[in-house]
């Protein structure tokens, strides 16, 4: 059945089952955070919580690691932290408590220093990648799990922190995975060597908890009561073909039948797929009757600039609808007042890898069981509310029941060079809490090896000096390797622009229905020499009219984007200077910084076939340049790219025409291998 704008959601939409954990105090509702009137003290009193706190604080005292469930809502991501500095556990040190998301880093440490009553990097602060608003005072610090890891590799005893708060273990991050394992062997030396003794917290909102438990030494599990306010779910009575549709209709439906202050969280996969769905959005409420009261469009996905993403917890205009398109980064920790009404698409961006062929797959699948009550969850935060999920009842029974962690589904070799540069002795037999397969393993190791920047000898993995220096950086090792291989073609600024650029989102909005415009203004930007000098020359026009608003609109440009280009940038810059790079441009010289790439990026390139094919020279696969790639209609004999993406046929994205005696040049004896078994 189509979905029909004009036929309520009851007639579209078949209740499931509500979704009640009611309070042990039937009335005591938690105040909505944005009610001034309530003293912030009184609200914390009133969190589930607080009911256990001096039970937990017991426990937590005596316990060396603890397992911590607690219902979404229940408020122990903003107060154990809290507890344990007013209990005085892990005094002298620092509590560090770790988020998968900078967006929820940062409202939460936001968050608790209100709470406190203190100002933000003083008691209470927050580290994040580009950001880092600490102080000496600061005793509770929040921070992405990437950037602990980073500390790890400076300290791998972690010997400024007395406790870490693993929390939202259960989004099982490539990051959160290594972590488990980092602080695992951190408390094991600590103990072993008679230092001051380090505790862990493990903190999930999933019942799923035996394996966290298993992994630390059978560590108790304590439950939390929750406060999860009633949820109604709704499911479509028939399969729907086109969920962004269908989302659309359901967004007006409900806005045109519930309460402006009735807000509305929509699930969807990234970033292109939001923003058009907020334009649409924004054109639609336009030419609604006034009625229907205005509608305030948010969009939030994780490479938004931090002021943007913290837009969404700002309240609505009075009388105003607030309604937020979100990846699944809203699917955690972060509490937004005023959602009443949850979309959830039922689908999700998620990355596959296949060590085989070196394909790292971008694709949108559906969600698990454990996702969707996640999403579900949110609109019960408050008060109760009510979940439309996009697909029918036995869609929703034949979903998963758990996300595959992200260790087991991704390509290795950043792990490997992160754990290496920890110091740690073994890393192909590395404690992960979920194995990924010895093929996943294997191939790191001989992508690292390729690179230069490990040596294998039988089953010993060892870091080159290199490799250390690759370490530095937070990036994919090829990037790393490519910006320490700059100097010698004296293009180290040119090659920090292209990493940075190659590390955000797109910055260029490519919209269908004005194709021909876009084309228009992009020729004078575009070069024959590919994409990565393209954007090269796009970002260099950029920052000569000083990021320019109208300059922007105009040559259909993400300036958010570029602002954040330019934050990478400045930091890869300073690690260069740490490092004692020169830092040089070739200026106009671009075969410079062409051959540079070819230089660092030599494991993704493709050649030419006498049929006009290309196969790439790593897997010899066949290859096709992406439609959106400046080379789509020429035919270089040899080239680059960043990355492949398979959707009909495999397509090589951002592109860089080389000279095939760089390639040569740059590793002799692989591509002596590679062409010796292309002939044979």
């Amino acid at each position: 059945m189509p979905y029909d704008p004009d036929t309520p959601p009851a007639k579209r939409f078949k209740p499931g089952s509500p979704f009640f954990r009611l309070d042990k105090k039937p009335g005591m509702l938690l105040p909505r955070k944005g009610n001034a009137t309530v003293p912030l003290d009184v609200q914390r009193k009133h969190l589930p919580i607080y009911q256990a706190k001096s039970q937990l604080i017991n426990q937590l005292r005596q316990l060396h690691n603890a397992v911590l469930i607690g219902e979404t809502g229940s408020g122990k991501t903003t107060q154990i932290p809290q507890y344990l500095y007013e209990a005085g556990i892990g005094r002298p040190g620092i509590v560090a408590i770790t988020q998968p998301r900078r967006v929820a880093a940062i409202s939460l440490a936001g968050r608790v220093a209100e709470e406190k009553k203190t100002q933000l990097g003083k008691l209470v602060g927050y580290t994040v990648r580009f950001e880092d608003v600490t102080s000496p005072e600061t005793k509770l610090k929040f921070m992405t799990d990437g950037m602990l890891l980073r500390e790890a590799i400076g300290d791998p005893l972690l010997m400024r922190y007395t406790v870490v708060v693993l929390d939202e273990a259960h989004e099982r991050t490539v990051h959160t995975d290594v972590l488990f394992g980092v602080v695992k062997i951190a408390q094991q030396k600590r103990r072993e060597q008679n230092k001051q003794p380090l505790k862990i917290i493990v903190m999930s909102a999933t019942m799923d908890v035996d394996l966290f438990s298993q992994y630390f030494n059978k560590s108790p599990v304590l439950y939390l009561e929750g406060r999860q306010h009633p949820i109604q779910i709704y499911y479509t009575k028939q399969p729907q073909s086109d969920y962004l549709q269908a989302a659309l209709v359901s967004i007006f439906q409900i806005h045109q039948e519930a309460p402006p202050s009735h807000d509305i969280l929509v699930f969807m996969t990234g970033q292109e797929e939001i923003e058009a769905l907020a334009r649409t959005c924004r054109d639609i409420a336009k030419h609604l009757p006034e009625s229907c009261g205005p509608m305030l469009v948010i969009a939030l996905y994780a490479s938004l600039p931090p002021a943007q993403q913290l837009r969404v917890f700002q309240p609505a205009p009075k009388g105003c609808r607030k309604v937020i398109l979100s990846t699944n980064i809203s699917e955690t920790s972060i509490t937004i007042s005023g959602i009443k009404f949850v979309i959830d698409t039922g689908m999700v961006k998620a990355k596959r890898y296949n060590p085989d062929s070196g394909l790292e797959v971008l694709a949108v699948q559906r969600v698990s069981k454990a996702q969707a009550w996640q999403r579900a969850g949110r609109a019960g935060r408050e008060e109760s509310g009510s979940c439309y999920r996009l697909y029918t009842e036995e869609e929703f029974d034949n979903l998963a029941s758990m996300t595959v962690p992200e260790i087991q589904r991704c390509n290795l070799a950043s792990v490997m060079l992160q754990l290496l540069a920890l110091g740690i002795p073994d890393v192909l037999n590395f404690d992960f809490m979920s194995k990924p397969s010895p093929e996943s393993m294997r191939m790191a190791a001989e992508q690292l090896e390729i690179l230069g920047a490990v040596e294998r000898k039988d089953d010993k993995v060892t870091l080159t000096p290199l490799g250390k220096k690759m370490a530095n950086f937070p990036l994919e090792p090829r990037f790393s390797k490519t910006i320490l291989l700059s100097p010698e073609f004296s293009c180290t600024e040119e090659v920090l622009t292209i990493v940075s650029l190659l590390s955000v989102d797109t910055v260029l909005y490519n919209p269908p229905a004005r194709r021909e415009d876009v084309l228009a203004v992009r020729r004078k930007f575009i070069t024959s020499e590919g994409d990565h000098m393209t954007l090269l020359n796009i970002y260099r026009a950029f920052k000569k009219v000083g990021g320019n608003k109208e300059w922007c609109r105009e040559n259909f440009v993400n300036g958010r984007n570029m602002g954040l280009v330019a934050e990478v940038r400045a930091q890869l810059r300073n690690i260069c200077i740490k490092l004692g790079l020169k830092l040089e441009s070739s200026l106009n010289d671009l075969g410079n910084v062409r051959r540079c790439l070819a230089h660092g990026l030599f494991t993704n390139a493709a050649e030419l076939q006498p049929d006009g094919s290309y196969t790439a020279l790593d897997t010899h696969q066949p290859v096709s340049i992406h439609p959106s790639s400046v080379l789509f209609q020429g035919k270089p004999a040899y080239v680059v790219f960043n990355e492949l993406l398979h959707t009909s046929r495999c397509y090589m994205r951002d592109l860089c025409l080389v000279d095939a005696e760089w390639l040569q040049e740059a590793a002799p004896e692989y591509f002596r291998r590679k062409l010796r078994a292309t002939k044979s």
